[in-house]
Formats: structure tokens, C-alpha cells, sequence
């Protein structure tokens, strides 16, 4: 039974473990593309702001 009982709690926090890796990559990715996004947005902005301004000096 001692086996049995061990076996057990190794498999519940395996899985626990897996679960928690699993949500780790996934925030991994989801703050990556949040980050991209943010970076893109201001690559955008400041390439809006330099036209803008070569227009205006013609």
C-alpha cells in the first residue's frame, strides 16, 4: 500500500509540474507577442513622426 501511496503523489505532482510548465510557456508567448505588438506600434509611430516632419520642411 506504502508503494501504491508513493506512486501516487509522484504522479499527482508530475502532473502538476507538467501543468505548470505548460502555463509558463504558454505566458512565455503570450508576452512575447504583447511585447512584438507594443514594439510595432512604436517602429510605426516614430516612422510616422519622421514623414510627417520631412513633409513639413518641404
Amino acid at each position: 500500500i506504502a508503494l501504491d501511496l508513493r506512486a501516487s503523489e509522484h504522479s499527482a505532482r508530475m502532473v502538476a509540474m507538467k501543468n505548470a510548465t505548460d502555463n509558463a510557456k504558454q505566458l512565455v508567448k503570450d508576452l512575447t507577442l504583447e511585447y512584438n505588438k507594443a514594439r510595432q506600434a512604436s517602429i510605426t509611430t516614430e516612422l510616422l513622426e519622421i514623414t510627417t516632419a520631412q513633409l513639413a520642411l518641404q
